[in-house]
């Protein structure tokens, strides 16, 4: 008797979305199987891996880890520029600090010109968060999306409290959008139909479900992210199909894991193997739960996880 592998009945499709446009175009989303899972379908577009920049150079990262980027960590159109050369980035997601009254004292008009001068100075897309109390990054933002019309950048982020300003901006200008909940699909999907009703597209939208590294939220994370592909892909439910954001890499970084020294801990090995460990299998979780971008920092933890992508897709 002849064996036939059983496929699962996939009644839904991811939306894809554009990040960039012309020659810095990347496609994401648009698989109609759960992640990896191409003997049961279409996987479509690779999963998008976007290296971290900073608008200052960073005062908390392990000195391992800033010694890729320390030549270049006070600009960060040359720092965009490494990434993208020397670690194979497909994305870049930029991080405005001194947007912050606690760390600096850059204006809405000069974040908007700073993203411009980024923007045009790469041949990848564009993903921008706003390191911020939220009623700041909202005039942050509409200034960058403005300054940025019709280039398809990625701005973080809304939330249900504050989706109105950014959103108007975003369909003014042509721009997508990060919608973030705290790890909850009936959070996630109402964001998402607030934000569809107001006339964004859903083919604009990105959501960041949270998450954290490897430990015991990191369990709680894919637990809600398999929730939300399955509501898309097995029930159809179109206010799930938006791709998935992580913004994980300032997780990972900042736990003790990956900054104490060797000899507190001597039986946890090499601290920058360690480091590489813990974001490498950090952003596998994310990705085997259905993240579509993932956002990462160690240059050879970009290179094991690209090559792990290639490898199961």
């Amino acid at each position: 008797m002849n064996f036939q592998i059983p496929k699962d009945e996939y009644t839904g499709k991811i939306n894809t979305l554009k990040l960039g446009k012309d020659k810095t175009e990347v496609l994401v989303g648009g698989e109609s199987v759960l992640p990896f899972y191409s003997f049961d379908g279409e996987t479509s577009n690779k999963p998008a891996i976007a290296l971290d920049v900073f608008d200052m150079t960073p005062t908390n990262w392990p000195e391992y880890l800033l010694n890729y980027f320390k030549d270049v960590a006070d600009d960060p159109i040359k720092w965009a520029k490494k990434c993208i050369e020397e670690f194979g980035a497909d994305a870049i997601c930029l991080h405005l600090t001194k947007i912050n009254p606690e760390m600096g004292s850059m204006t809405p008009e000069e974040a908007g010109e700073l993203v411009k001068s980024i923007r045009e100075a790469i041949d990848k897309p564009l993903i921008v968060y706003a390191d911020a109390p939220l009623e700041i990054v909202a005039e942050v933002m509409k200034k960058v999306s403005e300054k940025n019309s019709e280039s398809n950048i990625l701005l973080g982020w809304v939330e249900e409290d504050n989706y109105k300003t950014l959103a108007a901006s975003t369909i003014g200008y042509k721009n997508n959008l990060i919608a973030l909940d705290p790890l909850d699909v009936n959070i996630a999907k109402q964001i998402n139909i607030l934000l569809t009703q107001l006339g964004l597209s859903a083919d604009r939208i990105a959501m960041d479900p949270s998450s954290s590294g490897l430990g015991y939220g990191i369990e709680y994370c894919f637990s809600a992210m398999e929730r939300l592909k399955i509501a898309a892909l097995l029930q159809d439910d179109k206010m799930t199909q938006m791709p998935i954001i992580n913004n994980i890499a300032a997780e990972i970084w900042k736990v003790k894991e990956v900054k104490e020294s060797e000899e507190a801990y001597p039986e946890w090995g090499n601290l920058e193997e360690r480091g590489i460990n813990w974001e490498t299998i950090s952003a596998m979780c994310m990705l085997l739960s259905g993240s579509n971008i993932i956002t990462m920092r160690h240059p050879k933890a970009v290179k094991l996880i690209k090559e792990i992508i290639s490898e199961l897709l």
